[in-house]
């Protein structure tokens, strides 16, 4: 009999292990990290704590992952908690900044709404231009960029020359109506392979909270 044809025979008769109990106690293997040999029972107590450990390890990301989450989730209520709190479309726009600000750390953010039927001089209501209108209603999730987009370098002129990524968002009700614009000085701060969850929900809060305000 072969190797394989032994394993079959073992599987298909579990009794052999119950009827040569005293046989399986006799059998000594080599240590699986080299050494001395030991009984082949022990060397089953290394496979399952060698597997325990790696089931530890796994539940530890688990554990991990889900603290991360209720953080990620915990902030952005305190978000949307700010914006619900704002009395007019100027201190919500500043809450916006603030709170994105303190609570992601996020270098800068910047937001492009039209059209401007607010008769406000702010800069998030200043013409933009048809490309950037095309690119905004073109998006179904958030895009990543390491460089800006259309005119959204005079957007970000405070850290034109720092922006290591950038992430797009667009402002949406009945109808595609701005842009939120996320940058970061950290070039892997934004990129597809950290996740579009907890971004497509900050683009569903902030678009809900202007288009009070905002004719879409």
């Amino acid at each position: 009999m072969n190797s394989e044809e032994v394993a079959r025979y073992l599987k298909s008769h579990p009794e052999f292990f119950e009827e040569y109990a005293d046989l399986l106690g006799s059998i000594y293997i080599a240590h699986p990290h080299g050494g001395r040999a030991i009984p082949l029972a022990e060397r089953q107590m290394l496979t399952l704590r060698e597997k325990s450990k790696v089931l530890e390890g796994k539940l530890r990301e688990l554990v991990q992952f889900g603290e991360e989450n209720d953080s990620i989730s915990e902030r952005l209520h305190r978000v949307t908690l700010a914006l619900l709190k704002a009395r007019d479309i100027a201190s919500l726009l500043d809450a916006l900044y603030a709170t994105l600000q303190r609570e992601f750390a996020i270098s800068a953010v910047t937001v492009r709404a039209w059209p401007n039927t607010l008769d406000m001089e702010r800069s998030e209501f200043a013409e933009v231009s048809p490309e950037a209108r095309i690119f905004a209603e073109s998006l179904a999730e958030a895009y990543f960029s390491a460089e800006p987009m259309f005119e959204s370098t005079e957007w970000l002129s405070a850290m034109a020359d720092d922006v290591g990524s950038l992430a797009y968002l667009p402002l949406r009700a009945e109808k595609t109506f701005g842009l939120l614009v996320l940058a970061s000085e950290d070039a892997d701060r934004f990129a597809r392979d950290k996740g579009t969850l907890y971004l497509a929900r900050l683009s569903e809060v902030v678009s809900m909270a202007l288009s009070r305000y905002c004719e879409v």
